[in-house]
Parts: structure tokens; C-alpha cells; sequence
């Protein structure tokens, strides 16, 4: 397999969907603002994202991966785990719509203060619950893709969704903004069916065997579930945790839209980078654990850390430092206004440090999934998530909806020291003084980068392009040399 080529290939496809997400964004921002519609449609959002999440891009793929590479790809297990996907998931929607009230009062309970906006919002989730039944048939589809290394169609999948949805906005010209929201909760819904069907013919045409069969027990299955449920809540620590942030927030108006935009920010990033590495690494990592060859394990593991903390790094200190530029510039039209702005800018400041810690993580997470140890990503995540709950109770009556990043960047440091000592312990990774040094190398030129930058006076997108051209043309070069050449 090559790493390198298809960390690339898996970044450049989520950077385009995150880049169409950001239209999409601009676009919510204009005809919605950051109130009370906005409120709704993300906290709506939140349930159906919160699976696709959790199985296209954690547990799902973290426990079948593994198992079907071992196993040698046999064809009847992942068409029996499929089977069995696909009723659940028909059971759990069903259980959904019929509580939807109080799922979304547990979800948002600040919103019970206003009658209109608690029905709307069940309104407006009950439609796009339906998602969850195709995206994540579509998570599993991708799965059975990456096991047998291909990447690429699986990653463009998002884009259908940001680019059905900038359709749907533009459309309001014509059908007004009274029915937005509604239509975009039923472009959602149809982009996962789409989404579903190219997967599945692609499936068909590879000839990988995979369709829908009456659903059998048996060992493989039972050991496939029990580990499926048991990672759930370690491969969603960030969803739960931002999920849990929410609740707190949906208590101070306009909080739960100023986070979405503040995490949205954050996660572009993590997704091109940290995602495209978790993607990738446990596939490759999983073959050579299976052929017991450390060394292969040890390589890839210092080489998708160095490569990977060298472009995290910029992109912390970048938005660090040109927050409220950034989101005055691409969000602050219509009827945003400028508190918005800067309520989102200060929750980036904050929830941006966190980028190192969560992409090291993933990279000790997928190294543990890959060896079939799903318990203890569980347990360092259920710690996390209670430092951050508590972080966000203890500070939320004195510095409101920011108690909810700096809750997520404490935790996300207190998850990444626990699965680093686990994997060290184990002797399943191995950071050689290189990386060390290179992590080191990238701090300190992206922090001196950023110090000048923050002087420099952005009041238009055209300067703001310009100023991460330049950032980008003085650090990368710089960094490359430092990785290849200076420290051996």
C-alpha cells in the first residue's frame, strides 16, 4: 500500500467536501444568521451527524477492518454484518421518530423555554433522521472500500451533500426562505440515498461480493458487535463530547450556532489531515500487525506523525491568529453581525489548540483498533469526556458557551497522555528521537510565523489569501528541510 499516496488522495477529496462545507456555511450564515433558525437546523443536524460520524468515520470502520483482513476479506461475514447493520439501523430509527421530543429536549433543553422553536426542531430532526439509514449503509460500504485499499470515491462521498445543499439554499430565491428549512432537511435525507446507491453499484462493479442476506448469529457476529458497541463511545469521544457541550449551550441564545461555526472551523484541519491519516493508518497498520512486523508498524506510525504535525502545526497557529478575520470576512453578511464574529473568533482561539492532541490521538486510537483492543480507547474516552463535562459545568455560569472549547481542548490532552502511555506500555508504538525533533523544529516556525502575522491588517479576502500564501511559502519550505535534511 502507499501510505503516502493515499493519505493525499483522502485529504484532497475531504479538503474539497470541507471546502464546499464552508460555501454551504456562507450560505447558512447569510439566509439564517446565528439565531434562532440556525439553532434549530444544527441542533436538528446534530443526531443524524452524530451517527454518521461515530460509523464513517470511527467505530464502524476502527472494528470491521480489522476483523475482515483477518479473516482474509471473507465475503459472507461482511455480507452478514451488513445485514445486520441495516436492521438495526431500521430498528433505531424507528425508536427515534417515535421519541424525537424527547431526544431533542435532552439534546437542546434550553430550547423548552421557547414552545415554537422545541416543535419546529422535532419537526425538522424527525425528517432528517431518515439519513441515518443511508449514510450509514454508505459508512459500511466505505468501510468494505478501504479494507481493500481503495480510498478515493469513499472521501468524495461528502461533497454530494455540501454541494446538494449550496443547491438547495440558492434555491430559496425562487421558493422563498419561509420553506428553507425544510427543504434543506429533505436535501439531506436525499443526498445519503445518493450517496448509498454510487457506493453500492461501485461495490457491484469490483465484484467484492457484498449484498443484503437474512441476518444470521453466530460467533463472528456476536464478537463483531460486543466490540462494535464496547468502541462506540472511544471512537466518539469528540462528537459526545461536543454533543454534550450543546446541552450546555442551547442555555445562552445563539450559543449552539456560534460553536457549529467555531467547530466547523476547527474540524477543516483535522478532516484533511487527522482524518485522511486514521483512514488510511488502520488499514495499513492492521496488515502488518496480522504478518506480526513491528517494524513496518513503527515506520508508518513516525512517518504519518511527522507528516502530519508538520502541516497541523500552521494551521493551529493560522487560525489562532486569523480567527476573527476569517470568519468576518467569509460569514459576516446578511444577518450575521458583527457579535457574532467575534463570539465565534474567541471559541476558535481556544478550541484550535487542541488540533495536535487530537490528531496524535488518532493515530494511538487506530494503532489500538488495528490490534483489536477496543477497551481501552473506551476507557481513556469515558475519563475524557467526564473531565470535559465537568469543565463545562464548573465554568459555564462564568464564561458561558467558551467553557464548552476550553472543556474539549483540557480533555483532548487528558485523551491523548492516556492512549499514548497505553500504546508506549504495550510496545505498540515506537517515537524516535527524529519525529521528536521535528515536532519540535514545526513549533517553533510556525509560532515565530504567527507572531509576524499577527500584526499584519487583513480587511478583504484578497488580503487574507495573500496572507496565507505567504505564511504557507515561508513555513512549508522551511519545514520540509528541517524533516529531510537537517535532523537525522
Amino acid at each position: 500500500m502507499k501510505l503516502g499516496k493515499n493519505i493525499f488522495g483522502v485529504g484532497a477529496m475531504t479538503g474539497i467536501s470541507r471546502i464546499f462545507g464552508f460555501i454551504r456555511d456562507m450560505l447558512i450564515a447569510r439566509f439564517l444568521g446565528a439565531g434562532r433558525m440556525s439553532d434549530i437546523f444544527f441542533a436538528a443536524f446534530k443526531l443524524p451527524n452524530l451517527f454518521r460520524d461515530l460509523l464513517g468515520e470511527g467505530a464502524l470502520s476502527a472494528i470491521f477492518i480489522p476483523m475482515y483482513t483477518d479473516m482474509d476479506k471473507d465475503q459472507n461475514f461482511a455480507k452478514n454484518v451488513f445485514s445486520w447493520l441495516m436492521v438495526i439501523l431500521l430498528g433505531i430509527t424507528i425508536v427515534f421518530e417515535i421519541f424525537m421530543p424527547l431526544i431533542i429536549w435532552a439534546l437542546a433543553p434550553g430550547f423548552s423555554e421557547d414552545a415554537g422553536k422545541m416543535q419546529l426542531t422535532v419537526t425538522i430532526a424527525r425528517i432528517m433522521f431518515f439519513y441515518v439509514i443511508f449514510i450509514c449503509g454508505s459508512a459500511f460500504l466505505s468501510a468494505v472500500l478501504n479494507a481493500h485499499s481503495r480510498f478515493i470515491l469513499a472521501a468524495f462521498m461528502p461533497v454530494l451533500l455540501n454541494i446538494m445543499l449550496i443547491c438547495a439554499l440558492a434555491g430559496s430565491i425562487w421558493y422563498g426562505n419561509q420553506y428553507i428549512i425544510f427543504v434543506m432537511a429533505a436535501t439531506v435525507v436525499l443526498s445519503g440515498i445518493i450517496q448509498f446507491i454510487i457506493l453500492w453499484q461501485r461495490i457491484r462493479h469490483k465484484h467484492f461480493g457484498l449484498r443484503l442476506i437474512i441476518p444470521h448469529w453466530n460467533n463472528q457476529i456476536k464478537n463483531m458487535f460486543k466490540r462494535f458497541g464496547v468502541s462506540l463511545v472511544g471512537s466518539g469521544f469528540y462528537q459526545i463530547t461536543i454533543i454534550v457541550g450543546t446541552l450546555v449551550a442551547s442555555w445562552q441564545s445563539g450559543a449552539v450556532s456560534w460553536l457549529y461555526y467555531s467547530d466547523r472551523m476547527v474540524q477543516l484541519p483535522f478532516a484533511m489531515i487527522g482524518l485522511a491519516v486514521g483512514t488510511v493508518l488502520i488499514s495499513s497498520i492492521s496488515k502488518a500487525l496480522t504478518e506480526k512486523n513491528m517494524r513496518s508498524v513503527y515506520l508508518q506510525q513516525n512517518s504519518s506523525m511527522r507528516r502530519s504535525m508538520m502541516l497541523i502545526m500552521p494551521c493551529m497557529v493560522g487560525l489562532f491568529v486569523l480567527a476573527e478575520p476569517i470568519i468576518r470576512i467569509l460569514f459576516q453578511h446578511g444577518a450575521w453581525g458583527a457579535d457574532s464574529t467575534h463570539a465565534v473568533a474567541i471559541a476558535i482561539k481556544i478550541q484550535c489548540l487542541v488540533l495536535p492532541a487530537m490528531l496524535i490521538s488518532q493515530i494511538y486510537s487506530k494503532t489500538l483498533y488495528a490490534s483489536q483492543d477496543v477497551n481501552t480507547p473506551v476507557r481513556t474516552s469515558v475519563i475524557s469526556l467526564g473531565v470535559a463535562t465537568i469543565i463545562y459545568l464548573a465554568l459555564f455560569p462564568f464564561i458561558g458557551y467558551l467553557s464548552i472549547p476550553v472543556g474539549v481542548v483540557v480533555s483532548g490532552y487528558v485523551k491523548n497522555y492516556l492512549l499514548g502511555r497505553v500504546c508506549r506500555k504495550r510496545g505498540l508504538i515506537k517515537t524516535d528521537k527524529k519525529t521528536l525533533f521535528a515536532i519540535f523544529g514545526f513549533v517553533i516556525i510556525a509560532g515565530i510565523l504567527g507572531a509576524l502575522l499577527s500584526n499584519a491588517h487583513i480587511a478583504n479576502i484578497w488580503e487574507l489569501g495573500f496572507a496565507i500564501c505567504i505564511f504557507g511559502i515561508m513555513y512549508l519550505p522551511t519545514a520540509f528541510v528541517i524533516d529531510r535534511y537537517i535532523i537525522k
